[in-house]
């Protein structure tokens, strides 16, 4: 079980006084010597927390460990990905209104498209996952599009107000889970995970990587970063121990 460190709310502090602290780079490499698998970073179309910079930083200053770009997919977009070279591109969906990611990339109405764009990024040496809501259909769509993963959505499960709606949203996800492996699709799982949600997640044999940004930069407030990803990453092999 990888943990990748989404370190975009690093930026989105700075961003608050567009001042030049806390730098996300600083807490990139601070994650990484922590034990973080890789490196998540979303560039948005409005740059409201990641600027370009920082994507060409990270990729002069994380060696270790890969960096997982995370980006809309779009042509400027593209074209950044190709220059950055990151070892993964993750296609996710993005409107300029919401506060997060509000869901999984719709690959079926866009599969055409997307496989045509995921080829071109391939071609250039770079890993491609969509992040997709835990649906047959949409993964069906994904293994026509050529990726090699999949990153399945997990905000309904973490925002289930009842035990009861939890627990068939976590049977959605293992349900997906089977079933995209099956498919010769690598399995990751991300949105909306914490320290008290991500076991169950965590605990899934056929996921092998969970990207987690959030939880992790809100507590290092008070544990400091370091701490606060080897607690991430404690828990979550701990879930695998069974497995």
């Amino acid at each position: 079980m990888k943990l990748g460190v989404n370190i975009d709310h690093i930026a989105t502090v700075r961003q608050a006084r567009m001042t030049y602290e806390p730098d996300p780079v600083k807490g990139a490499l601070i994650a990484q010597d922590a034990g973080a698998d890789q490196i998540t970073f979303h560039l948005r179309e409005d740059r409201r927390h990641i600027q370009d910079e920082d994507v060409f930083r990270l990729r002069c200053s994380i060696k270790r460990i890969p960096l997982n770009m995370e980006m809309a997919p779009t042509e400027e977009m593209k074209s950044i990905a190709m220059e950055v070279k990151p070892e993964r591109v993750t296609l996710v969906p993005e409107k300029r209104q919401e506060i997060t990611t509000e869901g999984g990339l719709d690959v079926v109405s866009l599969k055409d498209y997307l496989k045509r764009y995921v080829s071109q990024l391939k071609d250039e040496g770079i890993s491609v996952a969509l992040f997709i809501d835990p649906e047959i259909e949409q993964i069906d769509a994904s293994v026509y599009v050529g990726v090699d993963a999949i990153e399945l959505h997990t905000g309904e499960y973490a925002n289930a107000e009842t035990e009861k709606r939890k627990i068939e949203e976590l049977e959605r996800i293992k349900k997906a889970s089977v079933y995209a492996k099956d498919k010769n699709l690598k399995v990751f799982a991300g949105h909306g995970l914490t320290y008290t949600n991500v076991q169950p997640v965590a605990a899934i044999p056929e996921i092998e990587e969970l990207n987690i940004g959030h939880s992790i930069i809100s507590n290092a407030i008070f544990l400091g970063l370091d701490e606060a990803v080897r607690k991430m990453k404690k828990l979550m092999m701990e879930a695998r121990k069974n497995i």
